[in-house]
Protein backbone atom coordinates (compact mmCIF):
# COMPACT_ATOMS: atom_id res chain seq x y z
CA UNK A 1 0.00 0.00 0.00
CA UNK A 2 1.14 2.98 -1.05
CA UNK A 3 0.18 6.82 0.27
CA UNK A 4 0.58 10.17 -0.62
CA UNK A 5 0.75 13.15 1.77
CA UNK A 6 0.04 16.01 -0.37
CA UNK A 7 1.40 19.55 1.49
CA UNK A 8 0.65 23.07 0.53
CA UNK A 9 3.11 25.37 1.98
CA UNK A 10 3.63 29.05 2.16
CA UNK A 11 5.85 30.44 4.20
CA UNK A 12 6.27 27.80 6.82
CA UNK A 13 10.07 27.55 7.54
CA UNK A 14 9.66 27.99 11.02
CA UNK A 15 7.76 24.61 10.95
CA UNK A 16 9.04 23.21 7.81
CA UNK A 17 11.73 20.79 8.87
CA UNK A 18 9.48 19.32 11.77
CA UNK A 19 6.34 18.52 9.89
CA UNK A 20 8.32 16.98 7.04
CA UNK A 21 10.42 14.75 9.91
CA UNK A 22 6.70 13.96 10.73
CA UNK A 23 5.27 12.67 8.22
CA UNK A 24 8.63 10.46 7.06
CA UNK A 25 8.98 8.89 10.23
CA UNK A 26 5.05 7.00 9.80
CA UNK A 27 6.06 3.83 9.06
CA UNK A 28 4.20 3.41 5.64
CA UNK A 29 5.22 3.48 2.31
CA UNK A 30 4.95 7.38 1.44
CA UNK A 31 4.57 9.96 -1.25
CA UNK A 32 5.01 13.25 -0.08
CA UNK A 33 4.05 15.68 -2.52
CA UNK A 34 5.58 19.56 -1.18
CA UNK A 35 3.26 22.20 -3.15
CA UNK A 36 5.11 25.32 -2.56
CA UNK A 37 2.47 28.35 -3.23
CA UNK A 38 4.95 31.27 -4.15
CA UNK A 39 6.78 30.96 -0.48
CA UNK A 40 9.08 34.15 0.21
CA UNK A 41 10.45 33.03 3.76
CA UNK A 42 13.02 30.47 2.75
CA UNK A 43 10.44 27.56 2.46
CA UNK A 44 11.29 27.10 -1.21
CA UNK A 45 15.01 26.62 -0.30
CA UNK A 46 14.00 24.44 3.00
CA UNK A 47 12.37 22.24 0.36
CA UNK A 48 14.89 21.41 -1.87
CA UNK A 49 17.28 20.79 1.08
CA UNK A 50 15.07 18.23 2.01
CA UNK A 51 14.30 16.87 -0.87
CA UNK A 52 18.25 16.02 -1.37
CA UNK A 53 17.80 14.31 1.59
CA UNK A 54 14.67 12.28 1.67
CA UNK A 55 14.05 10.95 -1.78
CA UNK A 56 10.51 10.01 -1.11
CA UNK A 57 9.63 13.73 -1.59
CA UNK A 58 8.10 15.30 -4.68
CA UNK A 59 8.64 19.15 -4.65
CA UNK A 60 6.41 20.61 -7.22
CA UNK A 61 6.59 25.23 -7.49
CA UNK A 62 3.70 27.08 -7.69
CA UNK A 63 4.71 30.34 -10.13
CA UNK A 64 3.29 32.74 -7.60
CA UNK A 65 1.50 32.58 -4.57
CA UNK A 66 -2.38 30.99 -5.87
CA UNK A 67 -3.80 29.62 -2.90
CA UNK A 68 -4.52 26.63 -0.83
CA UNK A 69 -6.79 25.62 -2.75
CA UNK A 70 -4.68 25.56 -6.21
CA UNK A 71 -2.02 23.90 -4.40
CA UNK A 72 -4.20 20.82 -3.24
CA UNK A 73 -5.35 20.58 -6.70
CA UNK A 74 -2.11 20.25 -8.62
CA UNK A 75 -0.61 18.06 -5.36
CA UNK A 76 -3.78 15.46 -6.05
CA UNK A 77 -3.61 15.16 -9.46
CA UNK A 78 0.30 14.54 -8.94
CA UNK A 79 -0.51 11.61 -6.92
CA UNK A 80 0.21 8.11 -7.79
CA UNK A 81 -0.75 6.38 -4.06
CA UNK A 82 -3.51 4.00 -3.16
CA UNK A 83 -4.30 6.46 -1.04
CA UNK A 84 -4.45 10.42 -0.67
CA UNK A 85 -4.22 12.15 2.64
CA UNK A 86 -4.20 15.98 2.80
CA UNK A 87 -1.39 17.90 5.55
CA UNK A 88 -1.02 21.55 6.79
CA UNK A 89 2.84 22.16 6.95
CA UNK A 90 2.46 23.62 10.35
CA UNK A 91 2.04 21.58 13.07
CA UNK A 92 -1.53 21.58 14.11
CA UNK A 93 -2.59 17.76 13.10
CA UNK A 94 -0.44 14.87 13.67
CA UNK A 95 1.16 12.37 10.89
CA UNK A 96 1.04 9.34 13.67
CA UNK A 97 -2.66 9.34 13.36
CA UNK A 98 -2.35 9.00 9.45
CA UNK A 99 -3.23 4.86 10.77
CA UNK A 100 -6.38 5.78 12.14
CA UNK A 101 -7.55 7.59 9.31
CA UNK A 102 -6.84 4.86 6.52
CA UNK A 103 -8.14 2.08 8.50
CA UNK A 104 -11.68 2.54 6.85
CA UNK A 105 -9.83 2.95 3.87
CA UNK A 106 -8.27 0.01 4.24
CA UNK A 107 -11.20 -2.31 5.15
CA UNK A 108 -12.91 -0.92 1.99
CA UNK A 109 -15.71 0.40 4.06
CA UNK A 110 -14.99 4.11 3.14
CA UNK A 111 -14.16 6.30 -0.10
CA UNK A 112 -13.26 9.04 2.19
CA UNK A 113 -12.37 9.79 5.56
CA UNK A 114 -12.45 13.00 7.88
CA UNK A 115 -10.42 13.26 10.95
CA UNK A 116 -12.42 15.13 13.30
CA UNK A 117 -11.36 17.42 15.97
CA UNK A 118 -14.64 16.79 17.98
CA UNK A 119 -15.06 13.41 17.96
CA UNK A 120 -11.59 12.64 20.21
CA UNK A 121 -10.81 12.52 23.81
CA UNK A 122 -7.05 12.93 22.79
CA UNK A 123 -5.69 16.43 23.33
CA UNK A 124 -6.81 19.73 22.00
CA UNK A 125 -5.32 23.62 22.30
CA UNK A 126 -7.99 25.42 23.42
CA UNK A 127 -7.57 28.79 21.59
CA UNK A 128 -10.09 30.96 19.58
CA UNK A 129 -14.04 30.90 20.27
CA UNK A 130 -15.59 32.41 17.83
CA UNK A 131 -13.19 30.15 15.23
CA UNK A 132 -15.35 26.94 17.01
CA UNK A 133 -18.66 28.81 16.38
CA UNK A 134 -18.30 29.77 13.02
CA UNK A 135 -17.07 26.33 12.38
CA UNK A 136 -19.78 24.64 14.22
CA UNK A 137 -22.15 26.95 12.25
CA UNK A 138 -20.52 25.87 8.56
CA UNK A 139 -20.72 22.64 9.04
CA UNK A 140 -24.20 22.69 10.62
CA UNK A 141 -25.01 24.46 7.41
CA UNK A 142 -23.00 21.87 5.38
CA UNK A 143 -24.43 19.09 7.16
CA UNK A 144 -28.27 20.44 6.72
CA UNK A 145 -27.42 21.65 2.76
CA UNK A 146 -26.11 18.12 1.62
CA UNK A 147 -28.12 15.44 4.30
CA UNK A 148 -24.47 14.59 5.66
CA UNK A 149 -23.84 14.19 9.29
CA UNK A 150 -20.41 15.59 9.55
CA UNK A 151 -19.07 16.63 13.00
CA UNK A 152 -16.03 18.95 11.64
CA UNK A 153 -15.85 20.11 7.72
CA UNK A 154 -13.37 22.01 8.12
CA UNK A 155 -11.00 19.96 9.32
CA UNK A 156 -7.78 19.66 7.21
CA UNK A 157 -7.19 15.89 7.45
CA UNK A 158 -9.17 13.93 4.87
CA UNK A 159 -8.54 10.94 2.75
CA UNK A 160 -9.37 9.57 -0.22
CA UNK A 161 -8.97 6.85 -1.98
CA UNK A 162 -6.81 8.19 -5.03
CA UNK A 163 -8.73 7.54 -8.11
CA UNK A 164 -11.72 9.18 -5.88
CA UNK A 165 -10.25 12.21 -5.32
CA UNK A 166 -8.41 12.52 -8.81
CA UNK A 167 -12.17 11.63 -10.63
CA UNK A 168 -13.75 15.07 -8.87
CA UNK A 169 -13.22 18.52 -10.77
CA UNK A 170 -12.19 20.66 -8.25
CA UNK A 171 -12.13 25.01 -8.73
CA UNK A 172 -11.72 26.52 -5.39
CA UNK A 173 -8.46 27.93 -5.32
CA UNK A 174 -8.27 29.36 -1.90
CA UNK A 175 -9.67 28.44 1.66
CA UNK A 176 -13.33 27.00 -0.04
CA UNK A 177 -11.80 23.41 -1.30
CA UNK A 178 -13.22 22.44 2.30
CA UNK A 179 -16.99 23.48 1.34
CA UNK A 180 -16.32 22.36 -2.21
CA UNK A 181 -15.01 19.04 -1.91
CA UNK A 182 -17.76 17.96 1.10
CA UNK A 183 -20.88 19.40 -1.27
CA UNK A 184 -19.24 17.12 -4.04
CA UNK A 185 -18.61 13.98 -2.03
CA UNK A 186 -22.28 14.37 -0.75
CA UNK A 187 -23.23 14.50 -4.03
CA UNK A 188 -21.78 11.65 -5.32
CA UNK A 189 -22.98 9.40 -2.66
CA UNK A 190 -19.44 8.14 -1.52
CA UNK A 191 -18.67 6.16 1.88
CA UNK A 192 -17.85 9.29 4.06
CA UNK A 193 -16.22 8.09 7.78
CA UNK A 194 -15.11 10.27 10.78
CA UNK A 195 -12.55 9.23 13.46
CA UNK A 196 -10.93 11.47 15.93
CA UNK A 197 -8.03 13.02 15.90
CA UNK A 198 -5.96 15.30 17.85
CA UNK A 199 -5.66 19.22 17.46
CA UNK A 200 -2.80 21.54 18.40
CA UNK A 201 -3.58 24.97 17.42
CA UNK A 202 -1.76 27.31 16.70
CA UNK A 203 -2.22 31.44 17.10
CA UNK A 204 -2.52 34.02 14.75
CA UNK A 205 1.37 35.32 15.89
CA UNK A 206 2.71 31.22 15.74
CA UNK A 207 1.42 32.07 11.56
CA UNK A 208 -2.10 31.03 11.31
CA UNK A 209 -3.68 32.22 8.04
CA UNK A 210 -7.71 31.81 7.73
CA UNK A 211 -9.52 35.04 8.29
CA UNK A 212 -12.76 36.00 8.90
CA UNK A 213 -13.33 36.50 5.33
CA UNK A 214 -12.67 32.66 4.56
CA UNK A 215 -15.45 31.66 6.47
CA UNK A 216 -17.86 34.32 4.38
CA UNK A 217 -16.23 32.65 1.20
CA UNK A 218 -16.70 29.39 2.85
CA UNK A 219 -20.70 30.13 3.26
CA UNK A 220 -20.96 31.21 -0.53
CA UNK A 221 -19.09 28.13 -1.54
CA UNK A 222 -21.80 25.79 0.27
CA UNK A 223 -24.94 27.78 -1.37
CA UNK A 224 -23.36 27.63 -4.68
CA UNK A 225 -21.96 24.21 -4.92
CA UNK A 226 -24.96 22.84 -3.56
CA UNK A 227 -27.15 24.54 -6.24
CA UNK A 228 -25.19 24.25 -9.23
CA UNK A 229 -23.19 20.67 -8.74
CA UNK A 230 -25.44 17.99 -9.62
CA UNK A 231 -26.20 14.55 -8.36
CA UNK A 232 -23.87 11.71 -9.87
CA UNK A 233 -24.19 7.95 -8.57
CA UNK A 234 -21.73 6.62 -6.90
CA UNK A 235 -20.51 3.84 -9.12
CA UNK A 236 -20.55 0.23 -8.28
CA UNK A 237 -21.34 -1.24 -4.70
CA UNK A 238 -18.18 -3.09 -3.11
CA UNK A 239 -14.76 -1.74 -3.20
CA UNK A 240 -11.85 -4.29 -2.50
CA UNK A 241 -9.38 -3.66 0.53
CA UNK A 242 -6.04 -2.96 -0.62
CA UNK A 243 -2.99 -5.11 0.45
CA UNK A 244 -1.93 -4.31 3.99
CA UNK A 245 1.65 -3.66 4.49
CA UNK A 246 3.58 -6.65 5.86
CA UNK A 247 3.53 -7.53 9.29
CA UNK A 248 -0.20 -5.31 9.54
CA UNK A 249 -3.00 -7.34 11.37
CA UNK A 250 -6.06 -8.00 8.75
CA UNK A 251 -8.90 -5.27 9.08
CA UNK A 252 -6.59 -3.01 11.28
CA UNK A 253 -3.50 -0.88 10.55
CA UNK A 254 -0.63 -1.43 13.06
CA UNK A 255 -0.96 1.49 16.27
CA UNK A 256 -4.55 2.08 15.29
CA UNK A 257 -6.55 2.54 18.19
Amino acid sequence: MKLSVIMPVYNEHATLRQVVGRVLSVPLDIELICVDDGSRDGSREILAQLQSEHPQIRILLQPRNMGKGAALHRGIQEATGDFVIIQDADLEYDPAEYTVLLEPLIAGSADVVYGSRFLSSRPHRVLYFWHSVGNWVLTLLSNALTNINLSDMETCYKAFRREVIQSIPLKEKRFGFEPEITVKIAKRKLRIYEVGISYWGRTYEEGKKIQWRDGVRALWCLLKYCITEPAVARQGTAIPAAPLSPGAIPGKMPGAE
